[in-house]
């Protein structure tokens, strides 16, 4: 028993680190792009993900690390559902400082 528990821990840590992060209701794992600048973040997607989830509350459906203008230049940006919105939120990755809170695919003219 202690052993399958064991394994099981270890398989999640494996997943999680290898680009998968479990969502809120433990069902899915949600998939994680932009692994190859994570060397260069100074902040966790763990920090990253609680700080966009104490700005818009919600489940993760989607999330990814990625070069963009604003901020320090490199972005975790994650889609957050709550109800029928969706926002997306993005977390500096050097800072962890937000940079985006908006409606997903809402307009900006």
């Amino acid at each position: 028993m202690r052993r399958t528990l064991l394994a099981a821990v270890a398989a999640s840590v494996i997943a999680t680190g290898t680009g998968f992060a479990a969502r809120a209701d433990d069902t899915k794992p949600v998939p994680f792009t932009g692994e190859k600048y994570i060397k260069e973040a100074k902040i966790s997607l763990d920090q990253a993900r609680d700080t966009a989830l104490k700005t818009y509350a919600g489940e993760i459906v989607a999330q990814e690390l990625e070069k963009e203008r604003g901020g320090s230049g490199l972005r975790y940006s994650f889609d957050i559902r709550h109800g029928k919105v969706t926002h997306e939120v993005g977390v500096d990755a050097k800072t962890g400082k937000v940079l985006e809170n908006s409606v997903e695919g809402a307009r900006h003219d």
